[in-house]
Parts: structure tokens; sequence; C-alpha cells
């Protein structure tokens, strides 16, 4: 007896490949929005006078509204369509640009930056949601998803140096209004080049689920952000504690609802838990360095803000190069599971370039970070492609939010933990007889250096220089060694992944039944 072999995926063509252009415009602007900031902060402050607490929230609001939301709009795209919600959201996205350009106080501007966050958190899911429904071959999708994984790096890179160049030239609010031509963009395009795409049965939406969710994710995020600055101080510890018990109460809804938010049935795809797990370890050792060598930058070597926002682009050039390196390994016939142990290799290597710095090290430094950044870029690329070949398509977008919540939470735990390592072996260096502050950070050490008379305030000034550096090189030995358990890790569980990975057999065979159609009906 013998069976028909099944008839090979479509391959996308000109119009996917446009509409993939179109949608990495939201991307770019999202991951910009993390670090857009950096420099207009300080103008901000002059002109609405915020308090320290109102600063804060300016800064951080963004990005917790963001990762809270993630799973919710992820699931939500499912259902009512990704296409629709990523135009939702777009516009949400540009009125709240807009708003924020032209806020008058700190409270209009933290309740824009708010909105932004739940724009940003539908359109990230969407992007990636759409590009498995376009993209059905796996070696074109393998290609889309190495781009889109370069743009959101270089959008977070990119972020910092454009805030610096606009202030410098315009007004705060200019950094907010580059927003809009692109959104206006994506709303004119979208509806032409976009194909609709939605679950066919998706039952009646899990509602508990969204404060739970939302009680899960906000907590843990809030104090794994203040520790490396603060400390493991008892607030932050419970806001932990209670973000995981309700984590735990989340979990289990999943698990027992007819119609749960997130599918506990996305787990069972060959490969989808190990690159949602991989995934966050790469997250973490991105953002676990990014805490200590923009310091390094300023506060060791001296450069002025801009300076040091143009040093940090020189890393990023060869991140481009990396993810479609990794996806043409693959496609060669490579084995995935040797080529993601080859980028935590890569990875672990750059922090173990960074553990040989001393205060003088700008070369070395930035070598470190760009060879930690491929690395780390060649996992993400593969475990993203992995992730949403495992899942069926009609679920992709609850798939892309599970692996973008765990790279929040990644970079989170990574700055968290390598930032207390690093806090911990800075604090042992600074003299006893130093004032406070010159014990909590740098910058403070810097600022009471200041204030010294001669060679007493150039004594503190170099004591502190050296123990951040101490700080950093011993965040660096324990990101190696993390990151080289990675590399084993990817070893265990990617021991049966070959090059490339298709939808599980429900999913395809709702698209080839057309259950899932071009136009979402």
């Amino acid at each position: 007896m013998t069976t028909n072999p099944q008839p090979a995926p479509p391959r996308a063509g000109r119009r996917e490949w446009t509409a993939l252009g179109v949608l990495m415009l939201p991307l770019l602007l999202v991951s910009m929005d993390v670090s857009v900031l950096y420099f207009a902060i300080p103008a901000i402050s002059a002109d609405l006078a915020p308090t320290g607490t109102q600063q804060l929230w300016i800064f951080d609001i963004y990005a917790f509204v963001l990762a809270g939301l993630l799973m919710t709009m992820g699931s939500l795209g499912d259902r009512v369509g990704r296409r629709r919600l990523l135009l939702i959201g777009a516009a949400a996205f540009g009125a709240a640009s807009l708003a924020a350009a032209y806020a008058d106080s700190a409270e209009t501007l933290i309740a824009a930056r708010a909105v932004l966050g739940i724009g940003g958190a539908t359109l990230m899911p969407s992007t990636l949601g759409l590009i498995r429904t376009m993209f059905t071959d796996p070696g074109q999708r393998a290609k889309a998803i190495a781009l889109w994984s370069g743009v959101m790096t270089a959008g977070v890179a990119l972020g910092s140096v454009l805030s610096g160049v606009l202030v410098e030239f315009f007004w705060w609010g200019s950094v907010f209004l580059i927003n809009l031509p692109a959104m206006a963009l994506l709303l004119v395009l979208g509806p032409v080049l976009l194909p609709e795409a939605r679950d066919p049965e998706p039952g009646r939406y899990d509602w508990p689920s969204v404060p739970l969710s939302l009680a899960a994710v906000l907590p843990v995020i809030y104090g794994l952000k203040e520790i490396p600055s603060e400390g493991w101080n008892v607030r932050y510890v419970v806001a932990i504690t209670v973000g995981l018990l309700f984590a735990a109460l989340f979990v289990h809804r999943q698990r027992t609802a007819a119609h749960p938010m997130i599918s506990p049935a996305l787990f069972r795809g060959h490969g989808f838990g190990p690159a949602v797990a991989l995934n966050l370890l790469s997250a973490f050792g991105m953002m676990g360095s990014a805490f200590f060598t923009t310091q390094y930058l300023q506060s060791v070597l001296g450069k002025s803000a801009m300076e040091a926002a143009l040093w940090a682009l020189l890393p990023s050039v060869p991140i481009g190069f990396a993810a479609p390196f990794a996806t043409g390994l693959v496609q060669r016939g490579v084995p995935r599971g040797r080529v993601v142990t080859a980028g935590f290799a890569v990875a672990a290597s750059g922090y173990a370039l960074l553990a040989l710095a001393d205060t003088d090290a700008l070369v070395l430094v930035l070598t470190a970070c760009g060879v930690l950044a491929c690395g780390i870029v060649m996992v993400m690329s593969q475990m993203t492609d992995l992730a949403l070949g495992a899942a069926p398509v009609e679920r992709a977008g609850s798939a892309s939010s599970l692996l973008e919540t765990g790279t929040e939470f990644g970079g989170a735990l990574g700055m968290a933990v390598l930032g207390s390592i690093g806090t911990a072996v800075y604090r042992r260096g600074i003299p006893s007889s130093a004032p406070d502050a010159a014990h909590e950070t740098l910058g403070g050490a810097l600022a009471v250096a200041g204030r010294l008379p001669g060679r007493a305030g150039d004594a503190l000034a170099a004591a502190a220089r050296e123990a951040f550096t101490d700080g950093m090189r011993a965040a660096g030995i324990a990101g190696a060694v993390l990151l080289a358990a990675g590399a084993v890790l990817a070893v265990v569980t990617l021991r049966s992944s070959a090059g490339g990975t298709e939808a599980s057999t429900g999913g395809t065979q709702k698209r080839r039944t057309g259950e899932i159609s071009p136009s979402g009906a």
C-alpha cells in the first residue's frame, strides 16, 4: 500500500516579501521605544519638572505594560485576526506618540507611554504571527525570521542614538514624532499587503486569565528591574514572590480551563518548550551585559552620552549578519542543535572577553559586546523559527507572545542576577571610609569624588572605576559559565531537531483544508 506524498507548502512571492518589509516598520519602532528616552530624559526633566518617582514611571511604564500584555494580545490576535489587531495597535501607537510628543505634564506623558506599551503589545506578537501565516515554506520562514531578529536587535541599539541626535537638534518630543510616518504607512499598506488570519475555532475568550497574567508578569518584572540598582530589598523579593504565586495560578487555569488563553497543547509541539526556555536564557545573556557596558563607556572611560551611544553602535554592525549566517548553516544541513550550541559558545566567549577588561579597554569591551550579541542573535533567530514552526498556524500569535514574554523575563532576570553580582563586588572595592552614596553606584561615587578636594577626590574616583570594572569582570565570568551551560542544555534538548520544523499536523491540515484563508474568513 502506497501513500501519496504531502504537497510542498506554497512559496512566498514578491507580495509576501514586500509585506515583510511593511511589518518591519512597527517592529523597529517598538524595539526603539525601549531605549529612545535614554538621552531625552534630561530635557524632559527640565521642561516638565517631574518628581523622582514620576521620572522613573516615564521611563519604565512602557516596558511594564508591554511585558504584562503580550500574552493577552497574542491570544486576542488569534481570535479577532492578527492583521486587524496589528492595525488597531498601529493606530493606538501613533495616537499615543502624538500625545507624548506634546505632553504638557508628567502625568500626561506617563499616560501616553502606557498607551504606547499597550500598542506595542499588540504589534510584536502580530508581526511574528503574520510571518508564520505568510511564509509556509520552512526555508523562507527561517530567512524571514532571521530578518525579524536582526531588525528587533538593531532597533534597541538605534533608539538611544537616534534620541541623542534628535534632542541635540530638535526638542524632546521629536523622539516620539518619528513614529507617525511609519505607522501611517503601515495603516495604508497593511490592508493591501497583509493577509488576515485567525483561529477558526477559538472558543470563548478566557477573560479571567487576563488579570491573572498581569498579576503574574508585572510584579516579577518590577522586582527584577529594581534589584540591580537597589539591592535585594524585602519589597522587591515580596513582589517577585507574589508574581510567582499568580504565575502558578495562571498555569493552573491554562491546564484546567475549557478554552484557555494559552493552550497547553502548544508545549506538545516538537521543540516548542526547549525553544522558549533557550530563548529566555539568551535574553538573560544579552541584557545582563547591557547593565555594565553602558556605564563602562560613560563613567569608567569618561565618554559623553553621545560619544558612548555612537561607540555602542559599532558592535551592532556584525549583528545584522549573525542571524542570516545561522539560518544559512541550518539550510545547508547543519543540525539546528549544533548551530544553537555554537551560538551559545560564541556568546560565552564574548562574556569571557569582558572578564579580561581593565579600566582602559575600549576596543576589548566593544569586541566582547559584538561577539556576545552575535552569538545571542544566532540563538534567538533559531529558537524563534523552531517555536513558530512547532506551533499550529492558528495559534501563531499565542506562540509569539510566549516567546516575547520569555524574552522580557530573561532580560530582567539577567540584569538582576548579573547586576547584583557586579554591585556586590563593586561595594567591596569601595573604601569603608567613603560616604554612603559612593557605596551605592559608580555615578554616586564619581559625584562624591567631584566634591572632594585634590588627591582625595582623584583617589576615590580611581577606586570606584576599578571596583566597577572588577564587578564587570565577575559578572563576565558568571555570564560565561551560564551561557556555557546553555550550550550543554542545547545539545541535550535539541539533539533531534533538524534544519526545518513544520507546524504540528493539526495546524498544517487546517491550513490545507482552507479553514484559514487569506481573507480571514
